[in-house]
Formats: C-alpha cells, structure tokens, sequence
C-alpha cells in the first residue's frame, strides 16, 4: 500500500527556500482546528489542543488505512497567529498572541470519518474542546519561506517581510500569520528546527 505524504507532493506549499521570500497561491484545503491565547510555551490549553489535534489526526489516518486502504503521512500541525498589532510578533510579546492550531484533512476523508474520529478521541481524553472543528480554509496569496532556528530567531525574519518584502510588492495583510512546523522540537534542537513561515497578502 503506498502512504501518500503531502509535504512530497504539495512541494510547492511545504517546500520554500530558506533565501528568499516567494509567493505561493493556497488553495482552499480542510482542517481540523482548536483555538486559543496566550504564550504557546505556558499555556495549558496550547499543549492540550495540540495533542486534541494528534490524536484525530492518526484516528483519522488508522481508519483510512483500515477501511479505504488509503495510507499516508499525517501533516504537519500548522497553526494561525494574530494580535491586535502584527508588530508583537516581532517584539514576541507571547502573552498578547492568540493562534488557531490545525492539522490539514485530505480530500478523502469523509466528515462521517472526522466524527468517529473525534468520538474515538473522546473516548480516551474526554470532554472535546469548545472550539474544535472541521472545516475549509482558503488561504489564497501568500508569501513564505523557510526558516530554520529557534522560534525566537523568527522576529528579523518578519521584520524584512513587514519593512522591505510586503511595501516593495504593494502588498498588505491579508489575514493570521501562518507557521508549519516541519521539525518535532522535542526531537530537534532549536538551531535546526525548519519552519515555514507564511504570510497571506493582497
């Protein structure tokens, strides 16, 4: 049975550079999401939603393999990061973020199979969190590239994207700051960590 990873065939959307800043067309993809505030690295509700999401994901994921015979690699966990002024993120001013976490759901797995998911997960974790969902998002104009370093080295990458990049296109934002994690930082030290950073533009 072959196991589909997408990161090897969306190489386009999981595979920028680390030079320079380019410009990829998202299409709409679907996820399931949970939502939150505060710093991602003190906040309970961060690690919880994160293993709310892990745990889905590889319900969804056995279940395909079992009953579609339809095998792959779970995405990445990607997540959503905004403030009142974009600018926090260059200062990482942590406890003024709030973030949407999401693992991407391929096209064949039916919401039937997304609930028994969540029931499956339910079982073994208990009460689901209130902002959990399963729906589409469509990103559209982006520009990313690829970080690798710590999460803190993030902050001169942003501000070339918000000084230089974005005036020297015309562009604006276009909705959150996007982050796709490439590396298990509790594997990985965080001078290798990769990241991809996406920012969604008009």
């Amino acid at each position: 049975m072959e196991k589909i990873d997408f990161k090897k065939q969306l190489r386009e959307l999981y595979a920028p550079g680390a030079k320079d800043f380019v410009e990829v067309d998202v299409p709409a993809m679907r996820f399931v999401k949970i939502d939150g505030a505060g710093d991602p690295n003190e906040a309970p509700a961060y690690r919880s939603a994160v293993e709310w999401l892990y745990g889905i994901s590889y319900a969804m994921k056995f279940a395909a393999k079992a009953q579609l015979a339809r095998d792959y690699v779970v995405p990445p966990l990607e997540a959503l990061w905004w403030a009142d002024d974009p600018e926090s993120f260059v200062r990482r001013e942590k406890h003024l973020w709030r973030w949407t976490v999401m693992i991407m759901v391929p096209d064949f797995i039916s919401r039937d199979r997304y609930d028994a998911a969540v029931r499956k997960a339910a079982a073994k974790s208990g009460a689901l969190p209130e902002s959990l969902r399963f729906e589409a998002y469509d990103e559209g104009r982006s520009l990313q590239i690829l970080h690798v370093g710590s999460y803190d080295d993030e902050a001169p990458v942003l501000a070339r994207l918000h000084d230089q990049v974005m005036p020297a296109l015309g562009a604006s934002f276009n909705g959150a700051h996007h982050e796709i994690y490439l590396s298990d930082p509790r594997k990985v030290q965080p001078a290798r960590l990769k990241t991809i950073l996406r920012q969604p533009i008009r």
